[in-house]
């Protein structure tokens, strides 16, 4: 049996900065970092499937490391680690994998859903699990629309600027679905990648329409045309609703 763990985790983005290791240290990968060192007595790299932004959820995130010596059996490694954790960061399990496997460069596709609360009342147990719409919002034309989504595209009208040029916007997404339950919408993007803040865009576009019906086409003119997309026809979904929900291998 080989040395490289592969973790599925679970968090509440709220109080951390993201997924990504960060100089105050208060990232997701910084809290798993200071628990294997916890454990092991030394610090080790933690490798993650992806980039979550501050303030956004987890359920299935991925992540990988290369223990220097093969000493727990995994649910051993659960238990050590969670021990260790702040109460908000959950390793749901652990796996032992082939040198070959890494959590970013092995997936095959991401699973995202967005929580809106349509209504003009939040229950407090929904703040910061979902975004508030008091404005109703016509199902029936976001469900529609969300098939224009569907397929590759160049999704460069639906992606934020990170620092960094990205060399290629183009992404292929397999499945959008929108559903109500209650006062609860949610919509599900299931692709093979995302790029910065494409899920949260996406949503906000689904919102145009349903506030809007008469805007029905401007999913897929931004898709076919995105030069075109002007400033105010990007609307950013709050980080908040955001979950991710599993990672493909």
């Amino acid at each position: 049996m080989g040395t490289r763990l592969k973790l599925v985790v679970a968090y509440d983005g709220a109080p951390f900065a993201g997924w990504q290791s960060q100089k105050n240290g208060q990232a997701v990968q910084d809290h798993l970092e200071r628990a294997f060192a916890v454990v092991l007595g030394e610090k080790i790299r933690v490798h993650g499937a992806g980039r979550t932004d501050a303030g956004v959820h987890a359920r299935g995130q991925t992540a990988h490391v290369e223990l220097p010596r093969h000493s727990l059996d995994p649910m051993q490694w659960v238990a050590a680690l969670n021990t260790s954790l702040d109460s908000r960061i959950r390793v749901l399990r652990c796996r032992y994998m082939p040198s070959s496997f890494h959590a970013r460069f092995s997936a095959r596709g991401k699973t995202y859903r967005y929580r809106i609360w349509n209504d003009r009342i939040l229950p407090p147990l929904e703040v910061g699990r979902a975004w508030q719409i008091a404005r109703p919002l016509h199902l029936g034309t976001m469900v529609a629309e969300a098939d224009a989504f569907v397929g590759r595209h160049d999704f460069s009208s639906f992606t934020a600027n990170r620092g960094q040029v990205e060399q290629d916007t183009h992404r292929k997404i397999d499945a959008v679905q929108v559903r109500q339950r209650g006062r609860c919408i949610t919509v599900e993007v299931s692709g093979e990648g995302f790029l910065y803040k494409m899920v949260r865009l996406m949503v906000g576009a689904l919102v145009r329409v349903g506030w809007e019906p008469a805007r029905v086409g401007e999913i897929s003119l931004r898709l076919r045309e995105p030069e075109r997309a002007s400033a105010n026809s990007r609307l950013v979904a709050p980080a908040d609703g955001l979950i991710l929900i599993r990672v493909r291998y």
